[in-house]
């Protein structure tokens, strides 16, 4: 389903992403881990189309993000790390504006629209500005707003910043169920407990290359660790183990 070729991202004299070869297939869920600074979403902006690599290849469903980035990115639901959203705007108008970059504002849109900020519990507050929405509100608007066009991938960067536990819940939730229709989902994230709990596998990034790949097992293995928590695994990896 996601298929990344050589992927390279330079900037100046600072290689962020260093030839990533990586293959996600339908209805899984990746993990995208690494410390700061690894190049973690600079490969996720590339895939996202947001930004353009240096060197290399994008795949998603079989489509060129270079040769048909439209309709590569209408197959693709992109949630970052941080909401840009138009504040002036309220919910559902922002829901509207989203809906008609898709293609998705029809007959069915205020239905879909209206069960989507309910799941969010976004509801009560359709017809509010944004500005006035807290920060774990607009991410919320955000994924909801993602899922709008039904995307066959979801991108998403530190999907559970600003949740509160009953909004982590909910999300974790949300994706299982997503994969378990068929909906392909990359999803970097700081938060180990979650990659750990939600992954199907968890590839490891650093100074720019994957260094491991596969179930949190296989990565216990590639640290010689008999044991040990994705921390402790992640930790050793990267070469910053503990004491």
């Amino acid at each position: 389903m996601i298929e990344l070729a050589n992927l390279t991202k330079q900037y100046g004299k600072t290689l962020a992403v260093d030839h990533l070869n990586l293959s996600v297939t339908q209805g899984e869920i990746f993990g995208f881990i690494g410390p700061n600074g690894a190049g973690k979403t600079t490969t996720i902006r590339m895939m996202a189309g947001v930004l353009g690599p240096t060197e290399g290849t994008i795949t998603v469903d079989g489509i060129s993000m270079a040769d048909d980035p439209v309709r590569a990115k209408s197959i693709i639901g992109f949630i970052p790390d941080r909401p840009f959203l138009y504040e002036k705007l309220s919910g559902m108008e922002f829901m509207r504006f989203i809906g008609d970059l898709y293609g998705s504002g029809d007959e069915k849109f205020r239905e879909k629209a209206e069960r989507l900020l309910a799941q969010f519990s976004l509801f009560d507050w359709a017809d509010h500005l944004i500005e006035a929405y807290s920060h774990g509100m607009k991410q919320r608007l955000i994924i909801a707003s993602a899922l709008l066009h039904n995307p066959r991938v979801i991108i998403v960067d530190e999907p559970m910043v600003g949740l509160d536990p009953a909004g982590i819940r909910m999300v974790k939730d949300l994706l299982r169920d997503l994969a378990c229709r068929g909906t392909t989902i990359f999803m970097s994230t700081h938060t180990l407990e979650i990659a750990e709990d939600l992954c199907d596998r968890i590839g490891v990034i650093h100074k720019g290359r994957l260094i491991a790949l596969g179930t949190t097992g296989d990565l216990r293995g590639t640290a010689l660790l008999k044991e040990g928590d994705l921390e402790e695994v992640f930790l050793r990896l990267i070469g910053r183990e503990t004491p």
